[in-house]
């Protein structure tokens, strides 16, 4: 069995947004309770125990107000993350703020006490909640799941989690891709084909910095410094939703053209330092997130995504003969020519054809 999730814009009214931020609030308190009560015991020298939501209910009556399922899943994800560090895999975890935290619950789907009917979802001790259908979910798939969050604009979305039987696809690999990443272009494939990022950031700079200066001049904690705020939310999330749709456009055209994809493993935060001095131009185009979407869309259909080390010398090595050029590792050379076959190179498209060799290599070892 497999999942996926969908996710939907909701429009609450003013009585269901009120129930979701007092349920983001209980979710929130019940952790620093539950996470209390374990430093608590860590300083007494006993082995900690995590307490069940319910015993909390007698001291903080308000905790009934909300979904059961929701705050359950709050300590279901305390002992995952107790799991995570006990394995090394994290820090300890931390207390959770109202101003840093992100506001969110789930709850779980118990005979049908969430389902989406028509342009509405039905979510336990609320009911129906207006939302924006915009892809249909097959009839085979069963909801388990729905996570409400609320983003720093005010706006409000619905992540349904559904399970499904998957059918293992025998595909034959055959067309394949190499992608080296490019700071202007966002990628340059092995056919010598560009990426056409949609640079939302630089695109509304100019605004983001016209509302931030206005934010500037409030007093902070006022009704107006409030109003502003979100306008600068808003500006926020609209070039993230332009950056996604851009990223989704690009993944979805590679992934249904080939059936394999050949990438290096980049460390982007590196790439964004200061020392390259690109790290505007490298974190507006969403090179991580355009990887992500690329492999899930990939493995969605059968095909699959190759990662090669990020220390193979793919712009040193002429793609032809092989011939290791160091000089190459000096960027501003973006053109040469290989001194033992005479091949011109572009730099990005001989990476990039390097890149695919290389995967091609890895997938029949």
């Amino acid at each position: 069995m497999s999942n996926v999730a969908y996710k939907y814009r909701m429009y609450p009214n003013a009585i269901q947004q009120q129930f979701f931020m007092k349920s983001f609030g209980c979710c929130r308190k019940i952790w620093n309770l539950m996470l209390s009560d374990i430093h608590s015991d860590l300083k007494r020298g006993v082995s900690y125990s995590i307490r069940t939501p319910a015993s909390y209910k007698a001291a903080y009556p308000y905790l009934k107000e909300v979904d059961s399922l929701a705050l359950a899943n709050v300590q279901m994800n305390l002992k995952e993350a107790l799991s995570r560090y006990r394995n090394k895999k994290s820090k300890f975890p931390n207390f959770k703020s109202r101003n840093k935290s992100r506001f969110s619950y789930t709850t779980n789907s118990q005979k049908g006490s969430v389902h989406i009917k028509d342009s509405f979802i039905k979510l336990p001790k609320i009911g129906y909640v207006k939302i924006v259908v915009h892809r249909s979910v097959p009839d085979d798939y069963i909801l388990k799941s729905a996570t409400v969050s609320m983003e720093r604009d005010g706006s409000f979305y619905v992540s349904v989690l559904y399970e499904y039987e998957r059918s293992i696809l025998c595909k034959t690999l055959v067309k394949g891709l190499g992608l080296d990443y490019s700071s202007s272009h966002l990628y340059v494939d092995s056919n010598g084909n560009m990426g056409k990022p949609e640079k939302a950031y630089r695109k509304y700079e100019r605004k983001l910095g016209f509302e931030q200066h206005k934010l500037s001049r409030k007093v902070k904690g006022s009704h107006n410094y409030e109003k502003q705020r979100l306008r600068v939310a808003k500006c926020h999330r609209h070039i993230c939703n332009v950056r996604n749709d851009s990223l989704h456009k690009e993944s979805t055209k590679i992934a249904n053209s080939y059936d394999f994809v050949c990438v290096e493993s980049l460390n982007m935060r590196t790439l964004a330092n200061k020392g390259f001095r690109n790290g505007k131009a490298t974190l507006d185009n969403g090179y991580g997130r355009f990887l992500s979407m690329l492999e899930y869309k990939l493995d969605n259909r059968g095909k699959i995504l190759v990662r090669i080390d990020k220390f193979y010398p793919s712009s040193q090595l002429c793609h032809v003969c092989g011939y290791k050029n160091p000089e190459v590792k000096d960027l501003k050379i973006r053109k040469w020519t290989c001194p033992c076959c005479n091949t011109y190179h572009d730099r990005d498209i001989n990476a990039a054809k390097n890149i695919l060799n290389e995967g091609i290599r890895l997938m029949n070892m």
